[in-house]
């Protein structure tokens, strides 16, 4: 549901390499691999992770879109290598004929005729989040030229759940999580959370969890409530749930929501001394009307456990024909801790994409004065008629005889500047 940016990814778990191609990025955008690389090392830490991040040392590769440190406006290309091809390039593979409940070994084969369930697993391997932290890289870079930063945490692992005070400022979360190999801000959960995992891999088991992703210093009006495929949450809400495991997404605290009264959900409006309109609750995760309010945007994400196991479950061998219990594929443990990271590339490219849809333009020169006159939420920028109107294009005359219209948003404005000349 991306509109001005494209991304498309390419490559297989254990093949050669993983390539994204990332369109729509303005140019003049200082870029370089290293600012890729720092997120992809994070995409590899974190408690629970299984022994494939021993093998990988993941670096991104800029082939095309940049030049002399900056981005030319043309399509980005990374190639980010793995290091277990190595492994697999001259080795001769066991056929894979038993599916794994709850992967898309099965439904796979069902979709693409396949005769051999690897082909499906390679693709829809975890695998591939790498190079979707690669391009959520760029977009964060793209971001932080306009102020907005994106940050993520871990909030829940197995039924450990931490208990995070609503005064603590995004900033200071997504700080504290980077302090701990499960990444949770709270400094009593995190041990918890350690060893809820501990105890997974003890059972032969795998845990799942939720992770909370926010951007902050959003400007207000990104998005649309008139089209149902631009509304924000929308579109956010597809991002999270095309991440490998993610079964539920929320747009703040929606479900705690849900069971509350009206008055105790929605954020109340308050004018200041300066005359901006502000929020003291962020109960609505940033958007209101699929179209960001200024505040925080907040989504939480809930990943399922993941589906391969050391545990056998019972299954059938599709080239045998009877029931066989399932193999095991080395994989995590836990993967939410790793996971947050692609919460946060998917939360960026599509704020990026909103980003550039409200601001047009083909290089940072021409967006940057574009996005410094952007409406604010403020009494200056709201100029209000303040008088009746009808549907119907032309009304009843008025006391004068003339045939009264709804004014165009242009025409009251004009209006207003000739009143000021007195």
């Amino acid at each position: 549901m991306l509109k001005r940016i494209r991304f498309l990814t390419a490559g297989e778990s254990h093949g050669p390499a993983l390539m994204v191609i990332l369109d729509g990025m303005p140019a003049g955008l200082p870029l370089n691999e290293e600012i890729i690389d720092q997120d992809l090392k994070r995409r590899q830490r974190g408690f629970g992770s299984g022994g494939r991040m021993a093998i990988e040392r993941d670096r991104a590769e800029i082939l095309g879109g940049v030049m002399g440190g900056k981005t030319t406006g043309a399509p980005i290309s990374l190639l980010i290598h793995n290091r277990d091809w190595e492994n697999w390039r001259e080795r001769d593979i066991e056929p894979f004929t038993i599916p794994r409940p709850g992967h898309a070994d099965l439904v796979g084969a069902v979709k693409y005729g396949y005769r051999e369930l690897r082909l499906s697993l390679e693709r829809a391997s975890a695998r591939e989040t790498a190079a979707r932290v690669a391009a959520g890289a760029v977009a964060k870079c793209l971001l932080e030229q306009f102020g907005i930063s994106v940050g993520g945490y871990v909030t829940e692992i197995g039924g450990m759940e931490a208990h995070i005070p609503e005064e603590m400022p995004y900033s200071e979360r997504f700080l504290r999580a980077e302090g701990n190999d499960v990444r949770c801000p709270d400094e009593v959960a995190a041990p918890a959370m350690a060893a809820r995992i501990r105890s997974a891999m003890e059972q032969k088991e795998t845990v799942g969890g939720v992770i909370e992703g926010a951007v902050l210093g959003v400007p207000v009006g990104l998005g649309s409530y008139a089209h149902w495929d631009r509304r924000l949450d929308a579109r956010i809400g597809a991002a999270m749930l095309s991440i490998p495991a993610v079964k539920g997404v929320e747009i703040g605290p929606a479900f705690a929501n849900a069971r509350l009264p009206g008055s105790q959900v929605h954020d109340e409006i308050f004018l200041e001394e300066n005359g901006s309109l502000v929020r003291k609750t962020n109960r609505a995760g940033g958007l209101e009307g699929g179209v960001t309010n200024g505040m925080p945007i907040v989504a939480r994400v809930a990943m399922k456990p993941i589906a391969t196991i050391l545990k056998q479950l019972r299954s059938v061998d599709l080239a045998a024909g009877e029931p066989a219990p399932t193999a095991y594929e080395r994989s995590d443990f836990c993967p939410v801790p790793r996971a947050v990271v692609v919460v946060e590339a998917m939360l960026a490219l599509v704020v990026a994409d909103a980003l550039l849809e409200k601001l047009g333009g083909d290089s940072l020169e021409e967006i940057m004065p574009r996005f410094e006159v952007l409406r604010k939420a403020r009494l200056s920028d709201l100029p209000m008629d303040n008088r009746t109107w009808r549907f119907l294009e032309n009304q009843p005359p008025d006391s004068s005889g003339q045939a009264r219209t709804m004014p165009s948003p242009t025409q009251t404005l004009e209006n207003q500047d000739r009143g000021s000349e007195g």
